[in-house]
């Protein structure tokens, strides 16, 4: 049996389990289309930013920007669910918790936006929003991080981020595609955020995306792309040997070691550069283990090269700079990469001023 055989096989299989999935989905929608199941308003106005597909379409990034261009024009209060923390119920973020507390994107957000921000992480959004309020009864703004699926509570604002490299008209439901809703979903939303752009965007990519997608004229469409800065010591250390990638030479070497969805991008992003790139991928949100410790340097030490760096992602470098089993002799060798997102004007429509007015009407 060739690829093409075997692909076509698994496909038939997997199809009356896609139908499953999307009868249950279809069915939770209706119930609260029509009541069945009630949606909670809030006099503060939430903005949820969500997707409809599984894996990384860039909801972190997107909220830091959002949060970043409003957080000295409200006093916003940030909610997750705290994906694959060890922790249960509503907890609200300090400096004395840990990734594994709540979670690792809400305690990146946390420690980037440290006293400009409220921030927590409950299962329950609706529990979460109103201990929050009790809290601090000054939050004016809530964003919620990935609430897109989760309808108990109604926001003012519904973004939904999809993916340029999988667009969801290309795709199908779990566990036959990655898709978490389908797309007709999409009327629910009122600004559709496409990631993940490339740089040389051009204005037939950005029309077939608009007839594909087919919004409706009370919804925006926007473009971003994902800009990648200098890299940055994990650990605090004295004269970092690389400060910026344009210094590598053939005769380095980096290993990237990722635990998010798609490390594609940053691979990509590395080996624009002269250095030889091997790669070590992990699951999303993994938690890094003693065995990891050992298996990523034993291959590190392996590998040739005049100078050898371990290079992860920022949402990596949350779990390894406080994970006990990193060993403190190798400190002076990680980097991460650091993102931010450039959002494009939509024919001169700008994001910022939209979502605000969207808020404010």
């Amino acid at each position: 049996m060739n690829k093409q055989q075997r692909k076509a096989a698994l496909n038939a299989i997997l199809t009356p389990f896609s139908w499953l999935y999307g009868a249950g989905v279809w069915l939770r929608n209706i119930a609260f289309n029509w009541g069945i199941l009630k949606q909670e308003s809030f006099e503060v106005p939430v903005v949820s930013v969500g997707n409809i597909t599984v894996g990384g379409t860039g909801k972190t990034p997107h909220a830091e920007y959002i949060i970043e261009a409003l957080c000295r024009r409200y006093k916003i209060g940030v909610l997750s669910r705290g994906y694959k923390r060890k922790t249960k119920g509503f907890i609200l973020a300090t400096d004395s918790l840990s990734p594994k507390d709540i979670g690792d994107e809400p305690y990146q957000i946390f420690h980037k936006f440290n006293g400009l921000i409220t921030l927590a992480v409950c299962e329950d959004r609706r529990k979460g929003i109103r201990e929050m309020m009790a809290i601090n009864p000054d939050i004016n703004l809530f964003i919620l991080d990935d609430a897109f699926q989760h309808r108990y509570v109604k926001p003012k604002v519904n973004i939904v981020l999809v993916d340029y490299t999988r667009p969801p008209f290309n795709d199908k439901l779990l566990p036959l595609g990655q898709l978490r809703e389908p797309m007709d979903r999409l009327v629910n939303c009122d600004i559709v955020v496409v990631t993940k752009c490339p740089s040389d965007l051009s204005p037939v990519d950005i029309r077939t995306m608009k007839e594909n997608l087919n919004l409706f004229p009370y919804q925006e469409l926007f473009f971003s792309n994902i800009r990648y800065a200098d890299p940055v010591p994990v650990f605090p250390v004295p004269n970092p040997q690389l400060s910026a990638l344009s210094w590598l030479r053939p005769e380095d070497t980096l290993l990237c070691v990722t635990g998010i969805a798609n490390a594609k991008p940053l691979v990509r992003y590395l080996r624009q550069y002269a250095a030889q790139v091997k790669v070590m991928h992990y699951d999303d949100h993994h938690y890094f283990t003693r065995k990891d410790f050992a298996d990523i340097f034993g291959i590190f030490e392996g590998l040739e090269g005049q100078r050898k760096f371990i290079i992860t992602t920022e949402k990596d470098m949350v779990r390894i700079l406080n994970n006990p089993y990193y060993p403190p002799t190798m400190r002076d060798i990680i980097y991460y990469i650091p993102i931010r997102v450039g959002i494009l004007e939509n024919e001169g429509h700008e994001f910022i001023p939209n979502l605000v007015k969207r808020i404010e009407e």
